[in-house]
């Protein structure tokens, strides 16, 4: 794994940073929003952009006074790409598991005096 997918690993440990991603979903957002909105202090929540940032997750833009952040949709990409295998095989187990299931109530039925 590279170092830069190691970083982005680690930024997506916190539960804060993951707060403020789900923020950004909807739109690019000022630090004073994300703080409020995640319940952070403007500095905490600064630093949590800060990492964000440097892990490639996040981009920022001026706006007069202010600075809006915005998810890097790359980075995400990359995740999901590596995920895809363990979603396959994650998959073929709830499909087995399911016909399992499916199997179990036909049995169930069959013997079902009712």
């Amino acid at each position: 794994m590279s170092d830069m997918a190691t970083a982005v690993w680690s930024a997506l440990a916190d539960p804060s940073r993951r707060a403020i991603l789900d923020r950004l979903l909807h739109g690019p957002r000022p630090v004073g929003d994300l703080a409020r909105e995640c319940g952070l202090s403007q500095p905490g929540a600064s630093k949590h952009l800060r990492v964000l940032r440097e892990a490639g997750l996040v981009d920022v833009q001026r706006d007069a006074q202010r600075r809006l952040y915005a998810i890097r949709p790359a980075p995400m990409a990359e995740l999901d790409a590596w995920l895809a295998p363990y979603r396959r095989l994650w998959n073929a187990r709830l499909d087995a598991l399911g016909d399992r299931l499916d199997a179990q109530a036909t049995d169930d039925r069959k013997g079902d005096p009712s």
